[in-house]
Protein backbone atom coordinates (compact mmCIF):
# COMPACT_ATOMS: atom_id res chain seq x y z
CA UNK A 1 0.00 0.00 0.00
CA UNK A 2 1.25 3.28 -1.14
CA UNK A 3 2.16 5.87 1.79
CA UNK A 4 -0.12 9.34 1.74
CA UNK A 5 2.08 12.13 2.36
CA UNK A 6 0.03 15.85 3.85
CA UNK A 7 1.57 18.93 3.82
CA UNK A 8 0.49 21.69 5.60
CA UNK A 9 -1.79 19.81 7.35
CA UNK A 10 -4.58 21.77 9.59
CA UNK A 11 -7.46 20.17 11.45
CA UNK A 12 -9.72 21.00 8.44
CA UNK A 13 -7.50 20.71 5.53
CA UNK A 14 -4.30 19.38 3.93
CA UNK A 15 -2.60 22.27 2.21
CA UNK A 16 -1.45 19.00 -0.33
CA UNK A 17 -2.17 15.14 -0.48
CA UNK A 18 0.04 13.20 -2.63
CA UNK A 19 -0.80 9.64 -2.89
CA UNK A 20 1.11 7.72 -5.71
CA UNK A 21 2.66 10.80 -7.42
CA UNK A 22 -0.60 12.56 -8.01
CA UNK A 23 -1.11 15.88 -5.87
CA UNK A 24 -4.28 16.48 -4.21
CA UNK A 25 -4.79 20.86 -3.35
CA UNK A 26 -6.98 23.91 -3.64
CA UNK A 27 -5.13 27.44 -3.83
CA UNK A 28 -7.31 30.59 -3.22
CA UNK A 29 -6.31 34.09 -3.24
CA UNK A 30 -4.83 35.48 -0.13
CA UNK A 31 -5.60 39.23 -0.90
CA UNK A 32 -9.28 39.35 -1.35
CA UNK A 33 -9.46 43.18 -1.57
CA UNK A 34 -8.41 42.66 -4.91
CA UNK A 35 -10.56 42.88 -8.62
CA UNK A 36 -10.75 39.57 -10.28
CA UNK A 37 -7.94 40.17 -12.04
CA UNK A 38 -5.81 40.44 -8.95
CA UNK A 39 -6.82 37.56 -7.25
CA UNK A 40 -6.94 35.26 -10.33
CA UNK A 41 -3.32 36.26 -11.43
CA UNK A 42 -2.77 35.62 -7.60
CA UNK A 43 -4.30 32.49 -7.46
CA UNK A 44 -2.14 31.03 -10.09
CA UNK A 45 1.07 32.15 -8.71
CA UNK A 46 -0.11 30.46 -5.44
CA UNK A 47 -0.64 27.23 -7.90
CA UNK A 48 2.79 27.80 -9.42
CA UNK A 49 4.80 28.24 -5.65
CA UNK A 50 2.50 24.67 -4.53
CA UNK A 51 3.60 22.96 -7.49
CA UNK A 52 7.13 24.01 -6.96
CA UNK A 53 7.11 22.76 -3.68
CA UNK A 54 5.81 19.05 -4.69
CA UNK A 55 8.57 18.51 -7.51
CA UNK A 56 6.40 19.33 -10.33
CA UNK A 57 4.84 21.98 -13.00
CA UNK A 58 2.31 23.44 -15.00
CA UNK A 59 2.62 20.50 -17.46
CA UNK A 60 1.59 18.22 -14.97
CA UNK A 61 -1.50 19.39 -14.08
CA UNK A 62 -4.18 16.45 -14.82
CA UNK A 63 -7.39 18.32 -13.51
CA UNK A 64 -8.40 21.84 -12.85
CA UNK A 65 -11.63 22.64 -11.66
CA UNK A 66 -12.37 26.30 -11.11
CA UNK A 67 -15.19 28.37 -8.97
CA UNK A 68 -15.91 31.88 -9.82
CA UNK A 69 -18.22 33.71 -7.63
CA UNK A 70 -19.28 35.46 -11.19
CA UNK A 71 -19.39 33.78 -14.12
CA UNK A 72 -18.79 37.33 -15.35
CA UNK A 73 -15.50 37.31 -14.68
CA UNK A 74 -14.88 34.05 -17.02
CA UNK A 75 -13.31 36.17 -19.54
CA UNK A 76 -10.74 37.53 -17.38
CA UNK A 77 -10.10 33.95 -16.54
CA UNK A 78 -9.58 32.71 -19.64
CA UNK A 79 -7.37 35.41 -20.83
CA UNK A 80 -5.08 34.95 -17.96
CA UNK A 81 -5.39 30.87 -18.19
CA UNK A 82 -4.45 30.59 -21.84
CA UNK A 83 -0.87 33.22 -21.18
CA UNK A 84 -0.65 30.81 -18.02
CA UNK A 85 -0.39 27.50 -19.33
CA UNK A 86 2.08 25.85 -21.13
CA UNK A 87 0.80 24.86 -24.83
CA UNK A 88 -0.07 21.88 -25.84
CA UNK A 89 -0.22 20.98 -21.69
CA UNK A 90 -3.79 22.38 -20.92
CA UNK A 91 -5.58 19.60 -18.03
CA UNK A 92 -8.72 18.73 -18.26
CA UNK A 93 -10.64 22.05 -16.81
CA UNK A 94 -14.49 22.44 -15.29
CA UNK A 95 -15.41 26.27 -14.41
CA UNK A 96 -18.65 26.61 -12.85
CA UNK A 97 -20.28 29.63 -10.75
CA UNK A 98 -20.41 29.02 -7.16
CA UNK A 99 -20.99 30.86 -3.68
CA UNK A 100 -17.78 30.61 -2.04
CA UNK A 101 -16.74 30.54 1.56
CA UNK A 102 -15.81 34.18 2.00
CA UNK A 103 -18.29 36.57 -0.65
CA UNK A 104 -14.70 38.78 -1.16
CA UNK A 105 -13.31 35.84 -2.70
CA UNK A 106 -14.23 35.85 -6.61
CA UNK A 107 -12.14 32.61 -7.27
CA UNK A 108 -10.91 29.28 -6.06
CA UNK A 109 -9.12 26.25 -7.75
CA UNK A 110 -9.04 22.72 -7.16
CA UNK A 111 -6.33 21.05 -8.70
CA UNK A 112 -4.60 17.45 -9.30
CA UNK A 113 -1.03 17.21 -10.62
CA UNK A 114 1.55 14.42 -11.17
CA UNK A 115 4.26 15.34 -9.03
CA UNK A 116 7.76 13.49 -7.85
CA UNK A 117 7.52 13.22 -4.24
Amino acid sequence: MSQIQRLGVTRRWSDAVIHNGTAYFVEVPGNVEQDARGQIAETLQLVDERLTQIGSDRTQLLQVTIYLRDLNDAPILNELWDAWVPFGHAPARACVQATLGNPAMRVEMVLTAACVQ
